[in-house]
């Protein structure tokens, strides 16, 4: 009985949890100089190649909380090109998805020479993911519980533009652009798993003091219409040694919730906040980052931990006269 209401339990919280489910979750990685993971139009953008590993698992302590892994890797090809690639592996609870993406981007240079920034680029990202629900541990019978491990793959594609003018960027990305239905969940979901990002910011100050850059991230879900925006600011300080650099981001929905108080109805809106900081030494990079949600309403008191570590390789091209860290 009691594997049997997990299992009900499953079924009912599917349509939520898989949210997370459809290719890669937008987190805060991007803000770790990983831009790639979001836009695929940034494959080969920077004057370097760039490996990226990430690791990322919410609510410490918790048994099958959610857990995301990726490895990432970019390069510019030619003068005009960029590839890349990206695995992943995403487990929330009996929940998971395996996939890879493959990535090719287009670079248009508008500069009147090599060290000045003015970009414009195009990318498109195909990707092949598996999707697995595991139902071993429920042994009570059911007709619509196998018991077994079940298995369904997809594929679909992204599609994105990114300027980098100076000290200047903005990113627009179609992600699941080509409607699609896991048949693991087609009872559930719908095929339209599109999402729709853009974000934007500048890079003030000078390198002998330190850098200061606010930007945003908006993030529309086509078929739910759900709404949220990131308000972010990082600093960067060039050191001996190296870049140290941390900085806020703030996320929060448009849209509300509603639950049951003492007095009556409230709503409430997702909203976290992650503090962040990492450090470049030479060709190496290592970051951390916490998020911690907030509201009267809450799962779990713990907060989310990611680490990411990375690597600069084969740099080609001098770096660009302009305060554009994602690029030199």
């Amino acid at each position: 009985m009691y594997n049997k209401l997990k299992f009900l339990l499953l079924v009912f919280l599917i349509p939520f949890s898989s949210k997370a489910q459809e290719g890669i979750p937008v987190y805060s990685d991007y803000l770790t100089d990983n831009y790639y993971l979001l836009h695929p139009s940034m494959a080969g953008a920077a004057n370097c190649d760039k490996l990226r590993i990430t690791g990322r698992k919410q609510w410490l302590g918790q048994e099958d909380a959610p857990e995301l892994q990726t490895i990432s890797f970019n390069s510019r090809v030619g003068e005009k090109s960029g590839a890349g690639i990206i695995v992943f592996n995403d487990k929330n609870g009996y929940h998971s998805q395996k996939g890879v993406k493959l990535t090719y981007a287009h670079h248009i240079m508008f500069s009147r020479d090599e060290i000045d920034l003015n970009q414009l680029s195009f990318g498109m990202s195909v990707g092949f993911i598996q999707s697995q629900l595991d139902e071993t541990t429920f042994t009570d019978y059911d007709p619509i519980v196998f018991g077994q491990v079940q298995k369904s793959s997809y594929s679909n594609v992204d599609f994105g533009m990114s300027y980098n003018f100076l000290n200047f960027y903005a990113h627009v990305t179609i992600q699941g652009a080509i409607e699609t239905r896991r048949a693991l969940y087609s009872d559930f979901e719908s095929n339209n798993l599109r999402k729709y990002l853009l974000s934007t910011g500048y890079v003030f100050g000078n390198k002998d003091t330190f850098l200061w850059e606010p930007s945003i991230l908006f993030q529309l879900i086509d078929k739910t219409k759900e709404k949220l925006i990131d308000f972010n600011i990082k600093l960067h300080k060039e050191l001996p040694i190296g870049t140290v650099w941390g900085g806020l981001s703030y996320r929060r929905s448009f849209e509300g919730a509603q639950y049951v108080t003492t007095t009556g109805v409230a709503s409430q809106k997702l909203q976290y906040i992650t503090p962040f900081f990492g450090v470049n030494y030479k060709k190496f990079m290592i970051a951390y980052t916490y998020s911690k949600v907030s509201g009267p309403v809450l799962f779990d008191t713990g907060g989310y931990h990611q680490i990411t570590l990375g690597m600069n390789l084969f740099c080609k091209r001098e770096h660009y006269d302009c305060h554009c860290p994602a690029i030199n």
